[in-house]
């Protein structure tokens, strides 16, 4: 079977279409605060500088590509200290690309990566607990519930519960 994306390394002709994929407000509702809305171009060339000039063992960034088109973002931050070898998964995804399936096999691209190219030895991600979608991204990638965070974020002015999911080397 084709793969339905690929992940690779941004590049900075990425800038416009990561500005459209972040220019939605149902795409940066599901993110964590910082963004600026609208996202503009050069803000997607400001963060492209910023995740190639990142130290490649810490932050592993990358486009995710359809036909080579950039539509969506996934990336894995290592954590610091006691948790060195653990990693903190993050992404989105143009609204257009919503329920394809796609994300899920980003998910285990960048997981596949990381586990082969690095010494992390367990990756989690933390979707707020009304994200059915990114749940069932992680779940269908293989990770693991963990638990519920309950009130460990504040968006949009609400209170949210996050929910813990992870998946360990070994089992990837």
């Amino acid at each position: 079977m084709k793969n339905k994306c690929r992940i690779r390394k941004w590049q900075l002709k990425d800038a416009g279409s990561l500005a459209a994929a972040l220019s939605n407000k149902k795409v940066q509702d599901n993110l964590r605060d910082g963004l600026p809305y609208p996202y503009t171009e050069k803000d997607g060339g400001d963060f492209i500088s910023e995740m190639l000039s990142a130290d490649e063992n810490e932050t592993f960034a990358f486009a995710i590509t359809v036909d080579d088109v950039a539509v969506g973002s996934i990336g894995v931050f290592r954590q610091g200290n006691i948790h060195r070898q653990t990693a903190e998964l993050g992404y989105y995804i143009a609204e257009k690309y919503w329920g394809k399936g796609i994300m899920t096999e980003a998910v285990k691209q960048v997981c596949d990566y990381v586990f082969q190219k690095s010494d992390i030895i367990r990756i989690y991600g933390e979707p707020f607990a009304y994200n059915t979608a990114s749940l069932r991204v992680l779940e269908k990638a293989g990770f693991q519930y963990e638990g519920t965070l309950r009130n460990n974020a504040v968006k949009n002015g609400k209170v949210l519960d996050m929910k813990m999911y992870a998946i360990l080397k070994e089992e990837d």
